[in-house]
């Protein structure tokens, strides 16, 4: 495993196993799965209602709990210091743990800013290892960095081939952020597993499209946290550390970059109206 050292000193690894999307009633076999294949970094959310599951396996594993590395993240309903600092609470109780390794802030919408001062203070507490933001866009992560008394540690935000945040990596590089990627394979869109400078680059080192763009990203210092539901796709996905991409290969891939997202765009009305139904 690589590893990747946030500002704060606290060592994560490089590759984790997210479960996203994962049924509540099938997290705990899930997890357990990716921990007997080699995960240690497991990324959950309050809104993913699956941290009871995710708590089950890091209980039942028979692993010491310093050997992974747990994150979770703020939803907008939690939004507010009173609202957040409880829910932090209740998320240590779901996973089961004295502390959470990576706290994040799930969206940049609601009372962010007092989510985020509880966050600073559970950090303070020793209840969480780092803190940091997802989905912040470069203007709102820059906003948020300078008023905040604990500087951000990661920002996970969507990145893949096709939408590899150049600009956004630009200011986190600058400001000691770290990113990291949800949805690194932009969830199959573009007919993503069948493009061909990935499948060209795999064949010359015997790997599939798909560990070819976790590697890419892992080279390009982007941390990944790729779901599935599958174990021979889990171990698929682990083994991307006995190979490496030549300087030709990297461009290759990096020439697949649109630069835009394959989702929704945060800056969009229709977009920030859907989320406040969440509210």
């Amino acid at each position: 495993m690589e590893y990747v050292e946030l500002n704060n000193g606290v060592k994560m690894p490089m590759l984790g196993y997210g479960v996203y999307q994962t049924p509540p009633e099938q997290t705990e076999r899930c997890v357990l799965d990716a921990i007997n294949i080699g995960y240690r970094s497991i990324d959950t959310a309050q809104a993913y209602g699956n941290e009871e599951g995710v708590g089950n396996a890091i209980a039942k594993c028979g692993l010491p709990r310093e050997e992974f590395f747990i994150t979770t993240k703020v939803w907008i309903s939690n939004a507010g210091y009173e609202k957040a600092k409880a829910s932090i609470e209740e998320s240590l109780r779901k996973l089961q743990v004295s502390y959470i390794d990576l706290l994040l802030i799930h969206q940049p919408f609601g009372d962010y800013y007092g989510t985020y001062r509880a966050m600073e203070e559970a950090y303070k507490e020793g209840k969480v290892r780092a803190i940091g933001v997802s989905n912040f866009y470069p203007d709102r992560y820059i906003d948020i960095h300078h008023f905040a008394e604990v500087k951000p540690a990661v920002n996970q935000v969507e990145t893949h081939v096709f939408q590899q945040q150049k600009i956004a990596k630009e200011y986190m590089k600058k400001n000691g952020t770290q990113i990291e990627s949800w949805g690194p394979f932009a969830e199959g869109k573009n007919d993503y597993f069948n493009n061909p400078v990935l499948k060209e680059v795999g064949v010359c080192h015997g790997k599939s499209a798909a560990q070819v763009a976790l590697r890419f990203l892992i080279q390009s210092g982007v941390v990944v946290i790729p779901k599935s539901t599958h174990k021979e796709r889990m171990e698929e996905n682990f083994n991307v550390f006995d190979f490496e991409l030549t300087a030709d290969e990297m461009a290759k891939v990096e020439a697949l970059d649109g630069g835009e997202s394959l989702f929704f765009s945060h800056h969009d009305p229709k977009t920030v109206e859907w989320f406040m139904t969440f509210v």
